[in-house]
């Protein structure tokens, strides 16, 4: 028989996330930080919408774009949050989470070997998404030395002629690093001197500390006809199985964009996006109780890893903690292993997001802080054992 199979796909490696995950599901007592959900369930007046469009029959296809009223309230949401404005009618696409908007931007802008430069450690579908799309992913490696942010240099000694398109993660995961206005205007000059493209990844834009706020590099001069930005409702809003996403940018591409998304999706589902309307409306108290209680656990943890000895720097977006673990002279991947069989707790290996990350683990603060007591008091008990057998203690 011939092979039913793509070259292509086959090469792909599956994603390095899920497996601790699935393991830690068939063992008892065992406590998971490795999956990056709200721990929070979806507010209720927010379900409440989702019910309410199910009771009124509204069960039926919407635009292809998306919902009159949600791409509406899309575009005023971006420009009382992040200065950016966009005509709702051409210049907003509503998809079937974040990762659908990632994916079809890449299959709307790159030719055959066109370069998509890709900072990691970062989430795992940027590489996948450019080879699907038939480009080719330029890896620039994010440094713990510089907390993980992307420089302007490393952007303009990656560029060749080939080089069509940059993906900019931030705030990122794993890492919880973010870029702050020096940094993105940098950047911005290099993409600009350049004539590239940004594909700007804002899905945890809501989930920054401190007195730091999220910057969009679309809000700077000569970006907005330059950027795709992704955003979606299940980080902010609690709403990972509503699978719902955004993508705002230039109608030129935007158009390109809704062809893939009506011949491959048709529209995102109906009752997540009322419920999204509602979100947006009502929903900024849900967020910012929701950030000041992983605001809490973040520095909890920051505290607990820095009382264990573990080089770890203070990340300022997302839901995650990147310390370091290469003091043991184990792989990232043996280390999460051994954590997992020893002590009951999994996490993902850096590695999971990158050859960048080795050395690392990807520690998520979704999680209640009990949860988080119990199992870091877990790792703790995990690395003095270690220690003891390195005789460094």
């Amino acid at each position: 028989m011939r092979n039913p199979l793509s070259k292509t796909i086959v090469e792909i490696e599956p994603s390095g996330i899920r497996k601790f995950f699935d393991i830690v599901n068939e063992m008892k007592d065992a406590i998971s930080l490795g999956v990056g959900e709200p721990d929070f369930d979806t507010p209720w007046h927010i379900r409440d919408e989702g019910i309410y469009s199910l009771e009124k029959g509204r069960t039926f296809y919407t635009s292809n774009a998306g919902l009159k009223e949600l791409k509406e309230e899309i575009a005023r949401y971006c420009k009382r949050k992040y200065q950016l404005t966009y005509d709702a009618a051409q210049e907003v696409l509503v998809t079937v989470g974040g990762s659908e908007a990632i994916d079809i931007a890449m299959r709307a802008m790159l030719d055959p070997g066109d370069e998509v430069l890709i900072p990691q450690p970062s989430f795992v579908c940027y590489p996948p998404c450019a080879v699907l799309a038939n480009g080719v992913p330029v890896i620039l490696e994010l440094q713990a030395r510089h907390d993980f942010r992307l420089t302007a240099e490393q952007v303009e000694a990656a560029i060749t002629p080939r080089t069509k398109l940059l993906v900019l993660p931030f705030p990122n995961n794993p890492t919880g690093s973010i870029l702050e206005r020096e940094d993105l205007e940098a950047i911005a000059d290099v993409v600009i001197r350049h004539d590239l493209y940004v594909l700007s990844d804002e899905i945890y834009a809501e989930l920054t500390y401190g007195e730091r706020s999220h910057i969009s590099i679309a809000s700077l001069p000569g970006m907005r006809e330059r950027t795709i930005v992704i955003n979606g409702f299940s980080k902010a809003f609690a709403m990972t199985g509503w699978r719902l996403g955004y993508a705002c940018g230039p109608k030129r591409i935007l158009e390109q964009m809704l062809k893939i998304h009506q011949f491959a999706i048709m529209c995102a589902p109906t009752l997540s996006q009322y419920a999204a309307v509602e979100a947006l409306r009502n929903g900024d108290e849900d967020v910012s109780r929701m950030r000041k209680e992983y605001d809490g656990r973040r520095r909890y943890l920051l505290h607990r890893f820095r009382e264990m000895g573990l080089e770890c720097f203070e990340p300022y977006g997302a839901f995650y903690m990147f310390p370091c673990i290469k003091e043991f002279g184990m792989t990232s991947e043996a280390f999460a292993e051994r954590l997992l069989e020893s002590e009951k707790v999994a996490v993902v290996p850096g590695t999971a997001f990158g050859l960048g990350g080795e050395g690392f683990l990807r520690v998520s603060y979704a999680y209640s802080l009990e949860d988080l007591k119990k199992a870091l008091e877990r790792i703790e008990r995990f690395i003095q054992k270690l220690r003891n057998e390195h005789g460094t203690v």
